[in-house]
């Protein structure tokens, strides 16, 4: 598999990681984005905007609307502090938020666990062919679902 080396943050390392790369994207670190971020970034699998709602409706003791948490999860992706996963509707926080790259999910159907591959070798050929065909600014979604390891 031909990937790329980046480094994998997690904890507060990955908290800060994120602060930095959304300031470098000229945004600001509000408390309500740290608190969205901090609550997508305790998650072992990905989540709706809904259930980060309660994370963080429960942090703050008042009622977060999905809607908000919606538009900064948008900013997110946008900045690449996380990830959408398409079929699921739900996200991911990018746990090397200084790297940009095309990801593949795999997806426990079971579960619901989440495993993150690079294969640039792979996301290239479908950017090369979709240029071929006439497409621009292409941003490869790559999800395979199936059984993981524990479930199968």
């Amino acid at each position: 598999m031909s990937g790329h080396d980046h480094h994998e943050h997690e904890g507060e390392t990955l908290i800060d990681a994120a602060r930095d790369a959304l300031v470098a994207e000229g945004e600001q670190w509000t408390e309500m984005r740290a608190d969205v971020f901090a609550a997508l970034a305790a998650r072992d699998k990905p989540s709706s905007a809904y259930d980060i709602a309660e994370s963080v409706s429960a942090l703050r003791a008042k009622r977060v609307a999905a809607n908000s948490v919606y538009r900064i999860l948008d900013l997110f992706v946008r900045t690449n502090l996380a990830r959408r996963v398409e079929s699921a509707n739900a996200y991911v926080a990018n746990s090397h938020p200084g790297c940009r790259h095309d990801c593949i999910f795999l997806i426990c159907d079971s579960c619901g666990q989440l495993v993150h591959i690079d294969d640039d070798k792979l996301t290239g050929a479908l950017v090369s062919a979709a240029k071929s065909a006439g497409f621009a600014d292409v941003r490869p979604v790559v999800e395979l679902r199936g059984m993981c390891e524990t479930c199968s």
